[in-house]
């Protein structure tokens, strides 16, 4: 549970960059196509860092770099209010995107390593999901009742945070001996060429993901005449829809299968996203919002866990990709998906994202589940 409310503190920062894209478009008068450049920021040099943080986490233990992330993650976004030009916001986020970086491989490995299986990794992405849906919140709450100077006030969950993960040390519980345990690390073989069909579902999600992250609360603003803190809790409504529903994903997955749910959660995403870009009324696309974030919330655990069993001898890198540089993808779409939508309106840019449901879906097809591990077996887990 301690590395779920971790995991959480450091997607808030995810979730805050794009909860801050309004902001920015109102006060500093930016275009569509700047404001996608942020999203990349935070995600250009978080995507080349994945890997090799993920190597790294595969030859050595290094939990230091759980608090290293957070903290800096936390700096990048408190930085952005305090800075006036592009290039600068820019950087901001783009240091934002490597403390995230050095964050999720290692957290992912030491929650592998507790023995917990996919409710562990279920519990850990419900923690994860639920910062990104309280970074809009956050957003919402310090600028909009502050202004955007007051971002520092947004790096204080990562302070408590780190203060809380640096004390256990003095007294290491069972979670902390699971960790050690090099008993759990090495069954089964490699299969990197289903690895690579999923890296293709997870990277077509991420597209989807991060373009109606950065660009739904704008096009709502526009089509419904939401105000910069309305906007940000549209926002919230999205991803926390997707949280809440990552509960449910272990229990699916028991009852039908890792790849029969990856298949039908993208297909119940496409008439979702059209009902959501055609949606006649603010209730109505508030609605239609919350469930399609709940169905591409359900599919997130099984990314990694799933990730992980066809990797079962670089359970570092595995995560590297499913967790980051896989989902940080789908932010280099984002200044195009911004291009776009300056000359073409927003409801045409999102309607670009419709093929990703579908693409995504039919690289599913492409996998199978792997046979369950010894304590999956022991535990009755043989779906999951």
């Amino acid at each position: 549970m301690s590395l779920a409310v971790e995991h959480g503190v450091d997607d808030l920062y995810q979730g805050a960059v794009p909860a801050l894209v309004p902001a920015l478009v109102a006060v500093r008068g930016w275009d569509l196509t700047r404001a996608g450049g942020i999203v990349l920021a935070a995600t250009v040099l978080s995507s080349v860092a994945q890997p090799l943080f993920g190597v790294l986490a595969d030859r050595r233990r290094v939990p230091g770099l759980r608090v290293i992330g957070m903290l800096t993650a936390a700096v990048g976004v408190a930085a952005v209010g305090l800075v006036d030009s592009y290039a600068a916001t820019w950087a901001a986020v783009l240091l934002s995107g490597l403390g995230v970086a050095a964050y999720h491989p290692e957290a992912a490995r030491a929650v592998h390593l507790t023995g917990t299986g996919d409710r562990g990794m279920g519990w850990f992405t419900v923690g994860g999901l639920a910062g990104f849906a309280a970074g809009p919140a956050a957003v919402g709450l310090v600028v909009g009742g502050l202004g955007l100077a007051a971002t520092p006030l947004l790096a204080l969950p990562a302070v408590g945070a780190a203060v809380v993960a640096l004390v256990p040390r003095r007294r290491p519980g069972p979670a902390v001996v699971a960790e050690a345990a090099p008993s759990r690390e090495v069954t089964g073989t490699d299969d990197w060429r289903r690895f690579g069909w999923l890296t293709g579902v997870v990277v077509t999600r991420s597209v989807l993901f991060y373009g109606l992250s950065a660009f739904l609360a704008v096009h709502l603003a526009i089509r419904f005449g939401f105000g910069p803190a309305l906007a940000a809790t549209t926002l919230g409504v999205f991803t926390g829809s997707g949280a809440v529903a990552t509960i449910a994903s272990s229990a699916l997955t028991r009852r039908f299968g890792r790849t029969a749910v990856l298949r039908g959660s993208y297909l119940a995403a496409l008439p979702l996203l059209a009902a959501t870009l055609l949606a006649p009324s603010p209730v109505t696309a508030l609605v239609a919002t919350a469930a399609l974030g709940a169905a591409l919330g359900v599919p997130v655990p099984v990314h990694t866990t799933l990730g992980q069993a066809y990797l079962p001898h670089h359970l570092g890198f595995a995560a590297a990709i499913t967790l980051g540089l896989a989902v940080s993808a789908g932010g280099l779409s984002s200044p195009a998906l911004g291009a776009l939508a300056d000359h073409a309106g927003t409801t045409v840019a999102l309607a670009v994202l419709l093929v990703c449901p579908v693409l995504a879906a039919l690289l599913a097809l492409a996998l199978v589940d792997p046979p369950p591990a010894p304590d999956d077996a022991r535990t009755g887990s043989s779906r999951a």
